[in-house]
């Protein structure tokens, strides 16, 4: 196996053309996209400025409400699917890089969203922009994780911990869900559930010191939003 591994890696090598590097190249900037940030600019508001000053859907649904939330999702999640996508079309089915340039392409749309160009490198958490990759590579990991996400979040109503719940949960799916599972499909998913715990390494202290931002349910008595710690940092 390892190869086969270590074949596969030289052929990758030796094919990776100027069109390869330039569909990796231009995923990192469409990732670089801060749609986030553009919509709440759009209304006149800087998401930046509100809330935990994350530029991702879930900050920009406490500034604007839950449609604009969902509006920035989508886009975040095209933002993984449409380069994995494109590349798999351009490759075609038998190419020795049908496996890792696409997966390459979600990864440089990944790091774009959370270290974007445009923004000194000061990007989002990337959750919605790996579901989007995930989607693309292996999508019963990704209904999985999307499950996993629904259910702590309904549970919890905390989206922090739907969204680690979520990456724990993608490894596991790509492994016993979609088999034979390619190796380079295992690492990739092992490689982005790290980066999303990385970027929740604040959250994560947080939810420990039960100080973290949770949603309620809307009330007649008061508002839809509720929050145990400090106005800036309780926020995921």
């Amino acid at each position: 196996m390892e190869n086969n591994t270590a074949g596969q890696m030289n052929d990758f090598l030796h094919n990776l053309d100027a069109s390869c590097s330039l569909l990796i190249a231009g995923a990192y900037l469409l990732g670089s996209i801060p749609f986030g940030l553009l919509i709440g600019k759009a209304h006149g508001v800087d998401i930046r400025e509100q809330g935990s000053g994350n530029i991702g859907a879930t900050n920009l649904g406490r500034a604007l409400g839950k449609r604009w939330a969902f509006a920035a999702f989508l886009l975040d999640f095209a933002k993984g699917i449409v380069p994995v996508l494109i590349a798999r079309k351009l490759l075609g089915a038998e190419s020795s890089g049908q496996d890792l340039v696409p997966i390459l392409a979600g990864s440089a749309s990944i790091l774009g969203h959370t270290f974007p160009i445009f923004l000194r490198f000061k990007g989002g958490k990337g959750v919605a922009t790996t579901f989007g990759v995930i989607a693309a590579v292996a999508l019963p990991a990704a209904l999985a994780a999307g499950l996993a996400w629904i259910i702590l979040y309904l549970t919890t109503r905390t989206v922090s911990i739907a969204s680690l719940a979520a990456g724990i949960t993608l490894p596991l799916g790509t492994c016993f869900l979609d088999p034979p599972t390619p190796l380079s499909h295992l690492v990739f998913s092992i490689a982005v559930a790290c980066l999303i715990f990385i970027r929740h390494r604040k959250n994560i202290s947080r939810i420990l010191r039960g100080e973290e931002f949770t949603f309620k349910k809307k009330t007649s008595d008061g508002p839809a939003a509720k929050k145990n710690g400090s106005e800036k940092g309780g926020q995921p």
